[in-house]
C-alpha cells in the first residue's frame, strides 16, 4: 500500500474510498499489532494526508486525530516518530481546526515532554505548535482606529497555553541545533508565539542560550548569509517582539538589521512569497513609529522599489522556469495588497513620504483600479492606501482632485462587508473637509443617504464614521445641505445618536448639531422645526452622568442657539435651561463656566431687539451676582469674560 500510494493521489482517493482508513487506525490501536506494523500504518495515514484536502478531511471524519496522539504514549521512538509526521502533516493542512490540539489537556505537556527524544520529534513538535498557535491576524488603524476583534471567549488563547506549559524555555536550546530544519521549525515557533503578545514577548528578550540572549541569536539568524527563509523569520521575531513593545523602536537591532532585512526581501530578486511576507512584515514593523517609516522610505529607494510590485510578479531569478511563471501569475495580486498595505503604512504620517509616494509613476491610477479588484483584500490594502493618503491637505486639494478618486470610493461603499466599509468611511471623512475639492460632487453622488444609514450600523467604528463624515460635511455648509442631513437623519435617529452609549459618537453627534446650528438665518431655521426636540436632547444630557468634554459641547450648542434672532426665545422661556445654565457657571470646570458664560453673553447682547427684558430677567435670576463674582476671579478667561457681559448692563 505504502509504494502505491506514495507521489499518486489517484490511488491515495482510491484507497480511501475503499475503506483503507478505519482498517488501518483499528490496526495501529490494536495491543497485538508489532511496533513495526503500527510504524508502517502511521506511514500510509501519512503518505494519505499528504494528498489532497479531500483526503485529509475523510482521514478527519474517521478520528485519526485522537488515535495518533493515543500513539504517542507509546514507549518505541520509531512508533512515536511516525505519529508525529502523519499529525505534522494532518495540522499544517488548512482545513484542520487547531483547536483538535487542545480538547485534551495533557496533550500539551506531553509533547513538551517529547522535545527532548529525538531531532525529528523537535522538528515535528515544533511545525505542528507553529500551525496551531493561531491568532487573529492585525488590522491596520488608521486616524480612527478600529476597536480589536476580542479572543474567542472559550478559554485562554492558544498562545498562553503554549506558553504557560513551558515553550519557551524548551524551545530556546532548539535554537542552536545542529540541524537546520529543527533550527527553522524552531524559529518559527517563535515568530508565532510573539506575534500581538507582550507577556511572551518580553520574557523572549531576556533568554539566554549558550550565554547569548535571543535577540542576539535572531540578529546572527538574518545576516545575508543564511538561507532567506531564516533571515525572514528571524526579522519576523525580532519585529513582533519590537511591536509587542520588549524592543525599543529606535534599538540597533531594530533599525540597522530587522528594517534594512525586511527591504531587502522587496527587491525583485526574491520569489513572489518573500516580497509579500517581507513587504507586509516591514508595514507591520513601522506601522505605528514616524521614525520608522522615515528611515524606511529612503532604505534602498523602497518606494521606487515597491512600484515594481505592479509590474514584475516574477522574479528576475524565475522567468526560465515556466511552472514558477504561471504561478506567479496567478498569485500577483498579492503582491498588489503587499505593496498597498505598505504604502499606507510609510504614508501614515509624514507630508513629504505621501508626496514621494503619489509620485511614483500611475500611483493614482493604480489605486483606483485597485479599488474595484475582484480580490477583496486588494481592495482593503488599496482603500487603506488611499486612506492614508487622504490625511494630507496637500494631496486631497491636488492628486485626489485630479484622479476623481471619490467616484471608486462612492462605488466602494455600496454593500461592502464591514472592513472595507470602516476604512472607506474614514477616507470619506478626510475627503469631506471644508478643504477638499471633492465635497460638492460628493454630495451630488447620494453621500447624504448612505452616511446616515452608516449612522444605524451595529457596528461602532462605523456609527462614529458616518457621524463624523456628517460633521464634517455640515461644517460652514449651506443651509440645503444642513437642511438634507436632517432630513436623511430624521429627528429619530439624531436622538438614538444623542443617547449612545459610545462617548465618541456622541461627542460626534454633538458637533455635527454644533455645525447645524451655526450662522444665524440657519440656526433660527433649524430651532423653528426642531427646536423642541433639540432643547429635550440638550436638557437630557445636561442632567447626565457624561464626562467635561461632553457637557462643554453642549453648552456651546445651546450658545450658538442663544446667537439666533428668533431661536433665543426658546432659551428665554424655559426656566429649567437658565436654571441649568446658572448653575454651570459657577461649576469647578473652568471650561464649562466659559461656556455658559457665552450662552448669557449671547443673550444680553445690548445692540439686539429685546435685550433689556432678557437682561432684566436674567438679572432676576441672580446671573449678575454671579458675574459680579467671577470678575474677580484668578482666571484671566472667566474675568475677561465676566467683565464684557457687565458693560453690557451699564451700556
Amino acid at each position: 500500500m505504502k509504494n502505491a500510494v506514495i507521489g499518486n493521489n489517484k490511488q491515495k482517493a482510491n484507497l480511501i474510498v475503499l475503506g483503507a482508513v478505519p482498517r488501518l487506525l483499528y490496526l495501529l490501536q490494536q495491543e497485538i499489532s508489532s511496533t513495526e506494523l503500527k510504524t508502517e500504518c502511521a506511514v500510509v495515514l501519512g503518505s494519505l494526508a499528504m494528498g489532497t484536502e479531500n483526503n485529509v478531511k475523510s482521514l478527519l471524519d474517521c478520528h485519526i486525530i485522537p488515535a495518533l496522539l493515543q500513539g504517542l504514549l507509546s514507549p518505541e521512538l520509531k512508533f512515536i516518530e511516525a505519529c508525529l509526521r502523519c499529525l505534522r502533516t494532518i495540522f499544517t493542512s488548512p482545513v484542520t481546526p487547531e483547536e483538535l490540539l487542545y480538547t485534551d489537556a495533557t496533550v500539551i505537556p506531553h509533547l513538551m515532554a517529547l522535545l527532548s527524544r529525538s531531532r525529528y520529534t523537535q522538528e515535528y513538535i515544533c511545525q505542528i505548535f507553529s500551525h496551531c498557535c493561531k491568532l487573529r491576524h492585525w488590522h491596520s488603524c488608521g486616524f480612527k482606529s478600529s476597536p480589536q476583534p476580542l479572543l474567542c471567549a472559550n478559554g485562554p488563547d492558544h498562545q498562553t497555553v503554549l506558553f504557560n506549559h513551558g515553550a519557551v524555555q524548551n524551545i530556546a536550546h532548539l535554537l542552536t541545533s545542529a540541524s537546520y530544519k529543527v533550527r527553522m521549525q524552531a524559529l518559527k515557533c517563535f515568530s508565532v508565539l510573539a506575534f500581538e503578545n507582550p507577556q511572551v514577548s518580553m520574557t523572549l528578550v531576556n533568554v539566554l542560550v549558550d550565554g547569548e540572549l535571543l535577540p542576539q541569536i535572531f540578529v546572527k539568524m538574518l545576516q545575508r548569509d543564511k538561507p532567506i527563509e531564516m533571515q525572514l523569520t528571524s526579522a519576523k521575531c525580532l519585529t513582533y517582539m519590537c511591536r509587542a513593545g520588549a524592543i525599543r523602536t529606535d534599538d540597533t537591532c531594530i533599525v540597522l538589521k530587522t528594517l534594512p532585512c525586511l527591504v531587502r526581501m522587496c527587491c525583485k530578486e526574491r520569489l513572489l512569497e518573500e516580497r509579500v511576507d517581507g513587504a507586509e512584515t516591514l508595514a507591520y514593523l513601522i506601522e505605528t513609529d514616524v521614525e520608522l517609516q522615515r528611515i524606511a522610505s529612503i532604505t534602498d529607494h523602497l518606494i521606487a522599489m515597491l512600484a515594481d510590485y505592479f509590474k514584475y510578479p516574477s522574479s528576475v531569478s524565475a522567468i526560465t522556469d515556466i511552472k514558477r511563471l504561471d504561478h506567479d501569475l496567478k498569485h500577483a495580486h498579492e503582491l498588489r495588497q503587499a505593496a498597498f498595505k505598505l504604502y499606507a503604512a510609510l504614508g501614515a504620517n509624514d507630508e513629504d513620504i505621501r508626496k514621494k509616494i503619489i509620485e511614483t509613476e500611475n500611483m493614482m491610477d493604480r489605486i483606483v483600479n485597485g479599488l474595484s479588484e475582484s480580490s477583496i483584500k486588494v481592495r482593503l490594502a488599496a482603500v487603506r492606501c488611499l486612506h492614508s493618503l487622504s490625511r494630507s491637505v496637500q494631496q486631497l486639494r491636488t492628486s485626489f482632485q485630479d484622479h476623481a478618486v471619490w467616484k471608486p470610493l462612492m462605488k466602494v461603499l455600496q454593500n461592502a462587508p464591514d472592513e472595507i466599509l470602516v476604512v472607506a468611511s474614514s477616507t470619506l471623512c478626510n475627503l469631506l473637509l471644508e478643504f477638499s475639492p471633492s465635497k460638492e460632487p460628493i454630495l451630488e453622488s447620494g453621500a447624504i443617504e448612505l452616511l446616515c444609514s452608516l449612522t444605524q450600523s451595529d457596528n461602532l467604528a462605523l456609527r462614529v464614521n458616518g457621524v463624523w463624515a456628517l460633521m464634517n460635511m455640515a461644517f460652514q455648509a449651506e443651509q440645503k445641505i444642513k437642511a438634507d442631513i436632517l432630513r436623511g437623519l430624521s429627528t429619530e435617529q439624531l436622538f438614538q445618536l444623542l443617547s449612545d452609549s459610545d462617548v465618541n459618537v456622541l461627542m460626534k453627534t454633538l458637533g455635527l448639531l454644533r455645525n447645524l446650528l451655526s450662522t444665524r438665518p440657519h440656526i433660527d431655521q433649524i430651532i423653528s422645526t426642531h427646536g423642541k426636540q433639540i432643547m429635550q436632547a440638550v436638557t437630557l444630557i445636561l442632567e447626565g452622568e457624561h464626562n467635561v468634554e461632553v457637557k462643554e459641547q453642549t453648552l456651546c450648542i445651546l450658545a450658538n442657539i442663544a446667537d439666533g434672532t428668533t431661536a433665543k426665545e426658546l432659551i428665554m422661556t424655559n426656566d429649567d435651561i437658565l436654571q441649568k445654565i446658572k448653575y454651570y457657571m459657577s461649576h469647578s470646570n473652568a471650561k464649562l463656566q466659559l461656556a455658559a458664560m457665552f450662552c448669557v453673553s449671547n443673550l444680553i447682547w445690548n445692540e439686539e431687539e429685546g435685550s433689556q427684558e432678557r437682561q432684566d430677567k436674567l438679572r432676576d435670576i441672580g446671573i449678575v451676582d454671579i458675574l459680579h463674582k467671577l470678575s474677580q476671579s484668578s482666571d484671566p478667561n472667566l474675568c475677561d469674560k465676566a467683565k464684557t457681559a457687565l458693560q453690557q448692563y451699564l451700556a
